[in-house]
């Protein structure tokens, strides 16, 4: 009897020491397993995040691409129209040849003038890309800037207009840079500044040159619609050093800045967007030497 108990209970110490080794190794197994699950899950959602930002950037340069493109499309109308016009000029020089040669002299001149300015905007269509957008409209000139802020100030913006300096006529496509430079800066401010925000829109014409500066107070703007006094909040907020150095050597990048840059420097322009700490933004873009602008000097020409 003794034997069988003593039997009995080794092998049930041995039973139990088995099966607390299978629990165990099986215990083991699971916390492998689960390590092993985890590390996936994260590489799964750092897979995950990586495809976003992918998705992202391919976005952004689409937009880029697409902004390029309609560019090259508007500048190509440009150029076809001044073309339409040195034929016609060129027609009326060879009737005019046999009667009036010196009518023809001058109209000579206008050709060679008209047929430089043709040339510099499709040398500047080579900087970009050949292909442009399907879709075809009247190009736009300064002449519809009131228009075009009768519609921002039905959007939501608050906008005023201060232009100073003697005006004078631009070619076609630096008219129609210039525009396109103004529509996507109040666009932006409207965007992000919102519905209220106030817009001072400013032309300064030189000799030679012209400086457009859109501010905006969308800051300013998200305070006052929350029911908060901008200026007390002003006053119970302090902005260090820091944050104004930021603001003025930060870039901004974007499909629209991108487009607004590359319309600027295809006229030998300089143009910075930035934020204002407390205020809102500002774009400025000046063009040094609008005027006589020959297409040539600070365009690349390369293919």
């Amino acid at each position: 009897m003794d034997n069988w108990l003593r039997d009995n209970s080794l092998f049930l110490t041995v039973t139990f020491a088995s099966i607390a080794a299978v629990l165990l190794v099986l215990a083991v197994l699971f916390l492998v397993l689960w390590l092993l699950s985890g590390k996936r899950r994260r590489n799964l959602r750092s897979d995950h995040l990586d495809t976003e930002d992918e998705l992202t950037d391919a976005e952004i340069a689409l937009q880029e691409q697409l902004g390029r493109l309609r560019i090259v499309r508007e500048l190509n109308e440009v150029a076809v129209h001044s073309i339409s016009v040195i034929i016609r000029q060129a027609d009326g020089a060879r009737y005019a040849a046999t009667s009036d040669p010196s009518a023809a002299a001058r109209t000579a001149a206008t050709i060679a003038e008209t047929a430089r300015g043709t040339l510099a905007d499709l040398r500047r269509v080579m900087t970009v890309v050949r292909e442009g957008e399907a879709d075809v409209s009247p190009q736009p000139r300064l002449k519809s800037v009131r228009e075009l802020f009768r519609t921002m100030r039905d959007a939501g913006l608050v906008l005023t207009f201060v232009e100073s300096g003697d005006r004078f006529d631009l070619q076609a496509g630096a008219e129609l840079a210039v525009y396109r430079i103004l529509q996507e800066a109040l666009s932006n401010a409207l965007k992000y500044g919102g519905e209220g925000t106030e817009v001072k829109v400013s032309f300064t014409w030189t000799e030679q040159g012209l400086q457009l500066l859109v501010d905006d107070d969308g800051v300013r703007a998200e305070a006052r619609r929350q029911g908060v006094d901008p200026n007390a909040l002003a006053q119970q907020r302090s902005y260090t050093f820091e944050e104004d150095l930021n603001a003025l050597t930060e870039v901004i990048t974007g499909p629209g800045m991108t487009e607004m840059r590359e319309r600027a420097e295809l006229y030998g322009g300089i143009f910075k967007a930035y934020s204002v700490p407390g205020v809102g933004f500002s774009v400025s873009a000046v063009f040094p030497a609008l005027r006589y602008d020959n297409g040539v000097h600070g365009v690349k020409l390369e293919r």
